[in-house]
């Protein structure tokens, strides 16, 4: 009997292993039980909406036939599922959500997983990521199932259908609020574009060549194998257009993951720049360019360059936990002018509280745009006025037994790493250190492995290097 458990951003597993049809069935009633019963309280937003719910898939392996199987179960809940016509983008799933009024949806992807994953994400009626209270409600509901040897008198793998709908032509039109397409048109731009095989086809590449861009389109065909690589805008997966916008055949390159929710972003001198980078230019632009009023809103391990030129602009910082679903509950209750984080989610105010790869890339090209300078020289002239910020992830390997020690130590609240000296301890999500001169680094136990994933931020390339040797031995069993 598997254990359904949903993470950081919904449940994972491997196909045919784990994430099988009847178990996505059994999470689908999980999460019928859970609509229903919000629909049965009258202070539920839920109660005054039709039971409506958006399905989507990505571009993985029978991302279409586990949809399906989700909604055969909803309608036997009463529940009708309006299912996307081809794989889809979560952020174009989490607004059709809002934009059909429905009470939530289901997204079958495990976005920058290598292709033997598989996921099913679950988003409230909000388009939001669940959030953990929500996700236990879910999982208790499951427990309840399983006990209980529920089963589900499917119908005969591949006849049931349901209503399919085309959710790109309102997303393209939403967009028009907060991309500002004739600016990119007058500055008839070169753009390399890094598709990943997935759901992001026929989205940013499209949406650019509307604007007049000229579009070096990689991997834009469908390839559920991704190409026999993870499906992920990092360096490594942005190598190709990296090279290619350095051979001067484009200006900058702009790349998605597979579900189009992360992004890649690369300089006109092929330098990748890091999410934390964009976030920080994303703040900038809409800040000093667009004029936009309100906080941001980064995660514990996300980089505190954007605090720098938050301090620079009079804008309030906030910090979340790790996951897009913090992130996003912010922005629904709060004036959040941008969130992100070190991971590639990024989000603006007034659009979905989710991460919008498709939009980050589209911000990134119209601030090219908009200052006739690449990326980087933006970057140097805001370093001018804060400093530089050098920032690492390393993953520190232990024995399983060691971990509850290990855990013990860092939650004691130490007064020095290595030779630096702590200013500040705080627990909002792991365990963070603050040392002086605006450097810090924080520590979070895996999940899934026996390692510690250690954020690293430095004021120097020497500094940092440091303090990965401080980290190192400070971890070392």
């Amino acid at each position: 009997m598997v254990t359904i458990k949903f993470g950081t951003s919904g449940w994972r597993e491997i196909i045919a292993r784990d994430f099988t049809f009847d178990n996505v069935r059994l999470a689908t009633q999980g999460i019928a039980d859970y609509l229903n019963a919000e629909r049965q309280n009258a202070a539920s937003p839920l109660a005054a909406r039709k039971p409506i719910l958006i399905l989507g898939h990505d571009a993985r392996f029978l991302g279409r036939e586990f949809s399906l199987a989700a909604a055969e179960v909803l309608a036997a809940n009463g529940i009708t599922a309006l299912l996307c016509d081809r794989d889809t983008p979560t952020p174009v799933i989490a607004h059709t959500i809002r934009r059909k009024q429905a009470i939530g949806g289901i997204n079958m992807t495990a976005s920058h997983n290598p292709a033997e994953y598989q996921g099913l994400k679950f988003s409230t009626w909000n388009g939001a990521p669940a959030t953990p209270e929500v996700t236990r409600q879910i999982e208790a509901n499951i427990v309840k199932l399983q006990a209980a040897n529920w089963s589900f008198p499917a119908v005969p793998f591949g006849s049931y259908t349901c209503k399919a709908i085309n959710p790109l032509p309102d997303y393209f039109k939403a967009l028009n609020k907060f991309i500002k397409f004739d600016v990119i048109k007058k500055a008839k731009m070169k753009i390399a574009v890094e598709l990943m095989y997935g759901a992001g086809r026929g989205y940013l590449d499209t949406l650019l060549e509307n604007c007049g861009v000229q579009v070096t389109r990689f991997h834009d065909e469908k390839n559920p194998l991704f190409g026999g690589h993870h499906p992920e805008p990092n360096a490594h997966g942005m190598a190709g257009v990296s090279e290619f916008v350095r051979s001067g055949k484009a200006q900058m390159g702009l790349g998605l993951d597979g579900d189009a929710d992360r992004f890649g972003i690369v300089d006109k001198d092929g330098t990748w720049l890091t999410p934390n980078q964009v976030l920080t230019l994303a703040l900038y632009h809409l800040k000093k360019n667009r004029g936009w009023t309100g906080a941001v809103v980064r995660t514990v391990p996300t980089s505190h360059q954007v605090d720098a030129v938050a301090g620079l602009l009079g804008v309030k910082v906030y910090e979340t936990p790790v996951g897009f679903k913090y992130i996003g509950a912010l922005m629904e209750s709060e004036a959040i002018i941008v969130g992100g984080e070190e991971s590639g989610g990024l989000s603006v105010k007034g659009h979905v509280p989710e991460k919008d790869g498709i939009l980050a890339c589209l911000l990134m090209a119209e601030l090219v745009a908009t200052e006739k300078k690449s990326l980087g020289q933006i970057l140097k002239n805001l370093e001018k006025q804060i400093g530089e910020f050098h920032s690492d992830r390393i993953n520190i390997s232990f024995a399983p037994e060691k971990k509850d020690a290990l855990l013990a130590k860092l939650g004691s609240g130490l007064t020095n790493i290595g030779p630096f000296k702590v200013e500040k301890f705080i627990t909002t999500d792991g365990y963070k250190f603050l040392l002086p001169n605006q450097e810090w680094v924080a520590f979070r136990a895996s999940g899934t492995e026996p390692l510690i994933r250690c954020y690293i931020e430095a004021k120097t390339q020497a500094g940092l290097k440091k303090l990965q040797k401080a980290c190192r031995a400070l971890l070392a069993v």
